[in-house]
């Protein structure tokens, strides 16, 4: 039987650690291949505003202001008559030194000498649609106002009352002017016997 010797086998033992150890450490430390990197551009639309009320164009853009009340006078022209009802133009002038609009319906109501309201305030007739009118200082514009016969009613449903004024805002305004007008009214609001046109230009007299 042959023999090897000790120190060859025990050289070769190492010899194939080394190896194996050389291979297992080259395993270990190869990284796998790199992968390529997808950059993806995503645009994002801004996002949209928080939806609002948007303000209603002024019917005067760029133009003359609205006529303040105290640059107003206020009075009525000549009645007329027809069917029940009387028809009294209220007459806006513009008493300041500048031009200025009127837009709409004014208010209108019966007062009593102390100024509280007496019955229903006028309704809005639609027969004339809103338009701008423009006053010069010293013009005039009117509004039509009906006045229906508080007889036309029972006086259980009217309650009449004699009333010596009326309180008349002019459009878009929140301070009134006074005008005098001596009348039967219905004290109950349920009886509307006020109506009011829309404001036109000139006075409404002939």
């Amino acid at each position: 039987m042959r023999h090897f010797p000790a120190v060859a086998a025990g050289a070769t033992a190492v010899a194939a650690c080394v190896t194996l150890s050389g291979l297992l450490a080259a395993c270990g430390s190869a990284s796998p291949s790199a992968r390529p990197r997808l950059t993806v551009t995503v645009t994002v639309p801004a996002s949209s505003p928080a939806t609002s009320q948007v303000p209603q164009p002024s019917p005067t853009p760029g133009g003359p202001p609205a006529c303040s009340t105290s640059a107003l006078s206020a009075s009525l022209g000549q009645p007329g008559v027809a069917a029940g009802s009387s028809y009294y133009p209220i007459q806006f002038t513009n008493t300041s030194g500048s031009a200025c609009t009127l837009y709409g319906y004014p208010g209108v109501s019966f007062v009593t000498a102390s100024g509280s309201q007496v019955g229903a305030a006028a309704t809005e007739d639609p027969v004339y649609p809103r338009s701008l009118v423009t006053l010069t200082p010293g013009g005039t514009a009117h509004a039509e106002l009906q006045l229906a016969d508080a007889a036309n009613y029972p006086s259980s449903a009217c309650n009449p009352v004699a009333v010596s004024q009326l309180r008349v805002f002019p459009p878009g305004q929140t301070s009134a002017v006074y005008v005098s007008l001596s009348v039967t009214a219905c004290t109950n609001a349920s009886v509307p016997i006020l109506s009011v046109q829309t404001v036109q230009p000139g006075s409404g007299n002939p």
